[in-house]
């Protein structure tokens, strides 16, 4: 092993960021929303969780990061969810038996029929018995083993730069460590900024967290003051005594970008054509929530030509040896690029690539495998690039450069415009407002008990969920934009009112029960913590 670090010439640090809003609708038994979490086990948490096991169980030596959002988490233990997510699976076995009968005759498609109908099952089985319903361990298991490196990210991933007031952004930090050692019993060494948004603010909270390291997009490196020597290609260590990685283009661009990136290849498989939208309602029946076309994850075509919806049948093989010739690739390039680095910086780079997790699935179904051919071909093929994660880096270089990354975010045009523009810019004076009114109950309130601390957990419960950057970005994208305004002034307007009734000295423990139900999250709540600075302590 030593001679093989002696030998290499590079490190790529893969990140792995898993995210997704908290949706439960106690009311509704089968949502559109709520299937977001759905698609995204099925399509992406289990399969990499597979993927990632079955590497360790070859004894291959990779190293992964994989960062597990606040809300995410708290979705997985949620007993609520789990039941609904097994009825969701149950229907998709019942639709791709179906499907199996229906396409009898046409070899190719009762090919991919059962193909379906096999993976639907398999995930059942594994959800219900391997793991036990519980899709929290298996990553602590994965940790503990020495192969991935759990980050944590804001609470409810609010978009840091824009909270204004640096009590909010203290509690979304603290609040997301805080779910993260109850889930997995020690601090986080790592942490993912939502949207990779930077402000100087938020290094005091993730120092006092224990922090030692979080990801930036490329130009919040590169415009660090004073400029980083190394570029990109080596992490600088802020004032806080952080260190603080940016992402490398290249690697992104093979994977991300909509004309070059892999996924684009004619031999994977087309997201866009799914028998949800193309079947008959009665006959999709309860694979659908009510009478609304949704994909139902059963896609019989390819990419083939994207400037045309004449789309071929999907080959499977095809597709998988696509897979290996693009994990070569992807290794061909990082092994050119650490040569030419390393001669230039006379040191070792490392490559962070760090990307959404529910593009390995979901997005791109053969994402997963992709990611197990590399991690196989690296180890079998090629040393001059080894994986670490971040927090190993200083294990080799102990010394960076002090700096101050700058503001920054890896939205469009690289900082905020995505999150503050003309479609969602009208939320930021109610919450704000809203934050101000928070942080003066919490030092109004410094130590209450009963009926009232809950009211005023609750309210702290309500304006994180308001917080969340996916409000913003979903109004901003068009995808479900009138969700997002009602999920927005739904919480808005359960905080007013639990404010009001605590101003009022009248809470209704009624109306604080639906809502404890209904916004389930962080059951350790500290509304105090929104007093900051000026908090008593205990």
């Amino acid at each position: 092993m030593r001679e093989v670090i002696r030998m290499t010439r590079g490190f790529l640090s893969i990140v792995l960021h898993a995210h997704l809003p908290f949706v439960k609708h106690s009311e509704c038994e089968d949502s559109l929303e709520q299937r977001w979490l759905f698609q995204a086990i099925t399509d992406s948490y289990v399969p990499l969780l597979d993927t990632f096991e079955r590497l360790a169980g070859d004894g291959i030596p990779f190293r992964i990061a994989v960062s597990l959002s606040p809300p995410l988490l708290e979705m997985l233990t949620d007993e609520v969810l789990r039941q609904r997510y097994k009825r969701y699976l149950e229907n998709l076995i019942d639709l791709s038996g179906r499907e199996k009968e229906r396409v009898r005759g046409n070899s190719r498609l009762e090919s991919l029929a059962s193909m379906y109908h096999t993976r639907f099952t398999r995930i059942y089985e594994d959800f219900t018995g391997k793991y036990r319903e519980d899709l929290v361990s298996p990553w602590s298991r994965l940790e503990r083993s020495g192969r991935v490196e759990l980050l944590t990210s804001a609470a409810t991933h609010g978009y840091l730069p824009l909270l204004l007031h640096k009590e909010a952004i203290g509690v979304q930090i603290k609040a997301g460590a805080r779910a993260f050692r109850r889930m997995f019993n020690h601090d986080p060494v790592g942490f993912w900024l939502p949207e990779c948004a930077y402000v100087p603010e938020v290094e005091p909270y993730l120092s006092s967290e224990g922090v030692r390291y979080f990801i930036l997009e490329t130009h919040g490196v590169l415009y660090a003051t004073p400029r980083p020597r190394f570029g990109f290609h080596a992490p600088v260590m802020t004032p806080h005594k952080l260190l603080a990685f940016g992402r490398d283009p290249d690697c992104s661009k093979q994977v991300w970008s909509a004309d070059e990136g892999y996924p684009g290849d004619p031999r994977y498989r087309e997201f866009y054509r799914d028998i949800g939208y193309e079947l008959p309602l009665e006959y999709l029946g309860n694979a659908l929530p009510g009478n609304t076309r949704v994909p139902v994850g059963i896609k019989y075509f390819r990419v083939t030509d994207r400037k045309t919806d004449d789309k071929d049948l999907y080959d499977p093989e095809a597709a998988r040896r696509a897979a290996w010739e693009h994990a070569g690739n992807f290794l061909f390039w990082r092994n050119k690029e650490a040569e030419y680095w390393q001669g230039i910086l006379g040191r070792r780079p490392i490559m962070v690539a760090p990307y959404d997790a529910e593009l390995f699935g979901h997005w791109w179904f053969e994402g997963p495998l992709w990611l197990e051919f590399l991690l196989r071909r690296m180890a079998s093929e090629n040393q001059q690039v080894i994986t670490i994660t971040p927090s190993e880096y200083a294990e080799y270089y102990p010394v960076n450069q002090v700096s101050k990354p700058a503001v920054s975010s890896w939205g469009y045009k690289g900082y905020h415009e995505v999150w503050l523009e003309g479609s969602n810019d009208w939320i930021y004076r109610h919450l704000h407002h809203c934050q101000e009114q928070m942080i003066w109950m919490a030092r109004k309130h410094k130590r209450a008990t009963g009926l009232l601390k809950r009211a005023l957990n609750q309210a702290a419960r309500e304006i994180l969920l308001a917080q969340s950057s996916d409000w913003p970005f979903i109004m901003k994208s068009g995808t479900v934009p009138e969700y997002a305004r009602n999920r927005f002034i739904t919480h808005i307007g359960r905080f007013r009112q639990l404010i009001k009734e605590v101003e009022n000295g009248a809470v209704d423990p009624v109306f604080l029960r639906q809502l404890e139900t209904w916004d389930s999250v962080f059951p350790d709540i500290d509304y105090a913590e929104f007093a900051g600075e000026e908090r008593l302590p205990a």
